[in-house]
Protein backbone atom coordinates (compact mmCIF):
# COMPACT_ATOMS: atom_id res chain seq x y z
CA UNK A 1 0.00 0.00 0.00
CA UNK A 2 1.40 3.39 -1.04
CA UNK A 3 2.25 5.87 1.70
CA UNK A 4 0.12 8.99 2.18
CA UNK A 5 1.31 11.84 -0.01
CA UNK A 6 3.19 9.55 -2.41
CA UNK A 7 1.91 9.18 -5.93
CA UNK A 8 2.76 6.39 -8.36
CA UNK A 9 4.37 9.03 -10.58
CA UNK A 10 6.72 10.21 -7.83
CA UNK A 11 7.63 6.63 -6.97
CA UNK A 12 8.44 5.98 -10.63
CA UNK A 13 10.55 9.12 -10.84
CA UNK A 14 12.49 8.10 -7.74
CA UNK A 15 13.06 4.66 -9.19
CA UNK A 16 14.33 6.11 -12.45
CA UNK A 17 16.63 8.50 -10.59
CA UNK A 18 18.05 5.64 -8.54
CA UNK A 19 18.62 3.53 -11.64
CA UNK A 20 20.14 6.36 -13.69
CA UNK A 21 23.87 6.59 -13.19
CA UNK A 22 25.84 8.78 -15.55
CA UNK A 23 29.21 7.48 -16.62
CA UNK A 24 31.72 10.06 -17.76
CA UNK A 25 35.26 9.57 -18.98
CA UNK A 26 37.41 11.08 -16.21
CA UNK A 27 40.93 10.18 -17.30
CA UNK A 28 41.24 13.02 -19.82
CA UNK A 29 44.56 14.36 -18.53
CA UNK A 30 46.19 10.93 -18.54
CA UNK A 31 44.93 10.23 -22.05
CA UNK A 32 46.24 13.61 -23.18
CA UNK A 33 49.69 12.82 -21.79
CA UNK A 34 49.69 9.40 -23.45
CA UNK A 35 48.69 10.94 -26.77
CA UNK A 36 51.47 13.53 -26.52
CA UNK A 37 54.10 10.93 -25.63
CA UNK A 38 53.13 8.22 -28.10
CA UNK A 39 52.52 10.66 -30.94
CA UNK A 40 56.00 12.20 -30.72
CA UNK A 41 57.56 8.85 -29.82
CA UNK A 42 56.28 7.22 -32.98
CA UNK A 43 57.02 10.14 -35.28
CA UNK A 44 60.42 11.52 -34.26
CA UNK A 45 62.46 8.28 -34.05
CA UNK A 46 60.65 7.06 -37.17
CA UNK A 47 61.79 10.13 -39.11
CA UNK A 48 65.29 9.86 -37.64
CA UNK A 49 65.62 6.20 -38.62
CA UNK A 50 64.31 6.92 -42.11
CA UNK A 51 66.72 9.82 -42.52
CA UNK A 52 69.72 7.76 -41.42
CA UNK A 53 68.62 4.97 -43.73
CA UNK A 54 68.55 7.49 -46.56
CA UNK A 55 72.13 8.39 -45.65
CA UNK A 56 73.09 4.70 -46.00
CA UNK A 57 73.88 4.25 -42.31
CA UNK A 58 74.10 0.70 -40.99
CA UNK A 59 71.37 -0.86 -38.86
CA UNK A 60 73.61 -0.76 -35.78
CA UNK A 61 74.30 2.95 -36.22
CA UNK A 62 70.60 3.68 -36.78
CA UNK A 63 69.64 1.61 -33.74
CA UNK A 64 72.23 3.33 -31.54
CA UNK A 65 71.18 6.80 -32.68
CA UNK A 66 67.52 5.89 -32.35
CA UNK A 67 67.84 4.60 -28.79
CA UNK A 68 69.83 7.69 -27.82
CA UNK A 69 67.11 9.89 -29.31
CA UNK A 70 64.37 7.97 -27.49
CA UNK A 71 66.19 8.39 -24.18
CA UNK A 72 66.79 12.09 -24.73
CA UNK A 73 63.28 12.65 -26.05
CA UNK A 74 61.66 10.86 -23.13
CA UNK A 75 63.59 12.99 -20.63
CA UNK A 76 62.85 16.20 -22.52
CA UNK A 77 59.16 15.45 -23.03
CA UNK A 78 58.73 14.25 -19.46
CA UNK A 79 60.40 17.37 -18.09
CA UNK A 80 58.18 19.51 -20.31
CA UNK A 81 55.08 17.76 -18.98
CA UNK A 82 56.27 18.24 -15.40
CA UNK A 83 56.93 21.95 -15.86
CA UNK A 84 53.59 22.49 -17.62
CA UNK A 85 51.63 20.77 -14.83
CA UNK A 86 53.68 22.59 -12.19
CA UNK A 87 52.95 25.92 -13.85
CA UNK A 88 49.23 25.16 -13.85
CA UNK A 89 49.35 24.32 -10.14
CA UNK A 90 51.32 27.49 -9.34
CA UNK A 91 48.85 29.58 -11.34
CA UNK A 92 45.91 28.03 -9.48
CA UNK A 93 47.48 28.77 -6.08
CA UNK A 94 48.22 32.36 -7.08
CA UNK A 95 44.65 32.96 -8.26
CA UNK A 96 43.26 31.20 -5.19
CA UNK A 97 45.11 33.54 -2.83
CA UNK A 98 44.00 36.57 -4.83
CA UNK A 99 40.37 35.45 -4.79
CA UNK A 100 40.52 34.74 -1.05
CA UNK A 101 41.80 38.26 -0.42
CA UNK A 102 39.10 39.84 -2.59
CA UNK A 103 36.33 37.94 -0.79
CA UNK A 104 37.59 39.37 2.50
CA UNK A 105 38.44 42.91 1.38
CA UNK A 106 35.73 43.61 -1.24
CA UNK A 107 32.89 41.17 -0.49
CA UNK A 108 30.21 43.35 -2.10
CA UNK A 109 32.12 43.47 -5.37
CA UNK A 110 32.61 39.70 -5.33
CA UNK A 111 28.92 39.18 -4.53
CA UNK A 112 28.03 41.36 -7.52
CA UNK A 113 30.27 39.18 -9.67
CA UNK A 114 28.41 36.07 -8.47
CA UNK A 115 25.12 37.71 -9.43
CA UNK A 116 26.53 38.63 -12.84
CA UNK A 117 27.73 35.08 -13.46
CA UNK A 118 24.35 33.59 -12.56
CA UNK A 119 22.57 36.18 -14.68
CA UNK A 120 24.60 35.01 -17.68
CA UNK A 121 22.97 31.59 -17.23
CA UNK A 122 19.51 33.17 -17.39
CA UNK A 123 18.87 33.21 -13.62
CA UNK A 124 16.57 36.06 -12.63
CA UNK A 125 17.48 38.49 -9.79
CA UNK A 126 14.81 37.14 -7.45
CA UNK A 127 16.23 33.66 -8.06
CA UNK A 128 19.93 34.36 -7.63
CA UNK A 129 19.73 36.63 -4.59
CA UNK A 130 19.19 33.69 -2.18
CA UNK A 131 22.11 31.89 -3.83
CA UNK A 132 24.37 34.91 -3.42
CA UNK A 133 23.38 35.29 0.22
CA UNK A 134 23.96 31.59 0.86
CA UNK A 135 27.44 31.76 -0.66
CA UNK A 136 28.32 34.81 1.45
CA UNK A 137 27.58 32.72 4.53
CA UNK A 138 29.89 29.95 3.34
CA UNK A 139 33.28 31.46 2.38
CA UNK A 140 34.79 28.16 1.21
CA UNK A 141 31.87 27.42 -1.10
CA UNK A 142 32.00 31.02 -2.29
CA UNK A 143 35.70 30.69 -3.05
CA UNK A 144 35.17 27.40 -4.92
CA UNK A 145 32.37 29.00 -6.94
CA UNK A 146 34.51 31.95 -7.97
CA UNK A 147 37.48 29.76 -8.91
CA UNK A 148 35.36 27.52 -11.10
CA UNK A 149 32.81 29.86 -12.65
CA UNK A 150 34.65 33.19 -12.74
CA UNK A 151 38.17 31.96 -13.52
CA UNK A 152 37.38 28.55 -15.01
CA UNK A 153 40.02 26.85 -12.86
CA UNK A 154 39.79 23.40 -11.30
CA UNK A 155 41.84 22.43 -8.27
CA UNK A 156 44.85 20.50 -9.60
CA UNK A 157 45.94 17.16 -8.23
CA UNK A 158 49.15 17.73 -6.20
CA UNK A 159 50.59 14.57 -7.78
CA UNK A 160 49.71 15.72 -11.28
CA UNK A 161 53.15 17.10 -12.23
CA UNK A 162 55.03 13.89 -11.44
CA UNK A 163 52.33 11.69 -12.97
CA UNK A 164 52.36 13.76 -16.14
CA UNK A 165 56.14 13.55 -16.44
CA UNK A 166 56.20 9.77 -15.98
CA UNK A 167 53.23 9.16 -18.28
CA UNK A 168 54.63 11.23 -21.13
CA UNK A 169 58.13 9.77 -20.76
CA UNK A 170 56.94 6.15 -20.68
CA UNK A 171 54.54 6.74 -23.57
CA UNK A 172 57.38 8.31 -25.58
CA UNK A 173 59.63 5.31 -24.95
CA UNK A 174 56.90 2.84 -25.92
CA UNK A 175 56.14 4.76 -29.10
CA UNK A 176 59.78 5.40 -29.92
CA UNK A 177 60.83 1.75 -29.78
CA UNK A 178 58.27 0.70 -32.39
CA UNK A 179 60.10 2.05 -35.48
CA UNK A 180 63.42 0.78 -34.09
CA UNK A 181 62.38 -2.86 -33.60
CA UNK A 182 63.12 -3.93 -37.20
CA UNK A 183 66.68 -2.62 -36.91
CA UNK A 184 67.21 -4.92 -33.92
CA UNK A 185 66.57 -8.02 -36.01
CA UNK A 186 67.38 -7.04 -39.60
CA UNK A 187 71.08 -6.23 -40.14
CA UNK A 188 70.58 -4.75 -43.61
CA UNK A 189 69.37 -1.17 -43.21
CA UNK A 190 67.69 -1.01 -46.64
CA UNK A 191 65.48 -3.95 -45.65
CA UNK A 192 65.01 -2.83 -42.06
CA UNK A 193 63.70 0.57 -43.15
CA UNK A 194 60.94 -1.06 -45.20
CA UNK A 195 59.91 -3.19 -42.24
CA UNK A 196 60.09 -0.11 -40.00
CA UNK A 197 57.78 1.80 -42.34
CA UNK A 198 55.21 -1.01 -42.38
CA UNK A 199 55.32 -1.53 -38.61
CA UNK A 200 55.25 2.16 -37.75
CA UNK A 201 52.48 3.08 -40.16
CA UNK A 202 50.43 0.22 -38.72
CA UNK A 203 51.11 1.49 -35.22
CA UNK A 204 50.20 5.05 -36.26
CA UNK A 205 46.90 3.83 -37.71
CA UNK A 206 46.05 1.96 -34.50
CA UNK A 207 47.17 4.84 -32.32
CA UNK A 208 45.29 7.39 -34.42
CA UNK A 209 42.12 5.31 -34.26
CA UNK A 210 42.38 4.99 -30.47
CA UNK A 211 43.12 8.71 -30.15
CA UNK A 212 40.02 9.56 -32.16
CA UNK A 213 37.90 7.16 -30.14
CA UNK A 214 38.95 8.53 -26.76
CA UNK A 215 38.87 12.20 -27.79
CA UNK A 216 35.45 12.02 -29.41
CA UNK A 217 36.67 12.55 -32.97
CA UNK A 218 36.05 10.31 -35.95
CA UNK A 219 38.40 7.34 -35.33
CA UNK A 220 39.00 6.44 -38.97
CA UNK A 221 39.72 10.03 -39.95
CA UNK A 222 42.03 10.41 -36.95
CA UNK A 223 43.85 7.19 -37.88
CA UNK A 224 44.45 8.34 -41.46
CA UNK A 225 45.58 11.82 -40.39
CA UNK A 226 48.01 10.43 -37.81
CA UNK A 227 49.50 7.95 -40.28
CA UNK A 228 49.77 10.65 -42.95
CA UNK A 229 51.69 12.99 -40.63
CA UNK A 230 54.11 10.21 -39.71
CA UNK A 231 54.58 9.25 -43.36
CA UNK A 232 55.26 12.84 -44.41
CA UNK A 233 57.80 13.32 -41.61
CA UNK A 234 59.72 10.15 -42.45
CA UNK A 235 59.59 10.82 -46.20
CA UNK A 236 60.91 14.34 -45.67
CA UNK A 237 63.77 13.06 -43.50
CA UNK A 238 64.62 10.30 -45.97
CA UNK A 239 64.52 12.66 -48.93
CA UNK A 240 66.61 15.30 -47.20
CA UNK A 241 69.24 12.72 -46.28
CA UNK A 242 69.39 11.54 -49.89
CA UNK A 243 69.61 15.12 -51.12
CA UNK A 244 72.55 16.18 -48.97
CA UNK A 245 74.36 12.85 -49.13
CA UNK A 246 77.74 13.34 -50.82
Amino acid sequence: MAQIGTTPESESEKLLLNQHTEKHFTAGEVVRDIIIGVSDGLTVPFALAAGLSGANATSSVILTAGIAEVAAGAISMGLGGYLAAKSEADHYIKELKREQEEIITVPDTEAAEVAEILAQYGVEPHEYRPVVNALRKNPQAWLDFMMKFELGLEKPDPRRALQSALTIAIAYIVGGLVPLFPYMFIPVASKAVIASIVVTLGALLIFGYAKGYFTGNKPIRSALQTALIGAIASAAAFGMAKLVQP
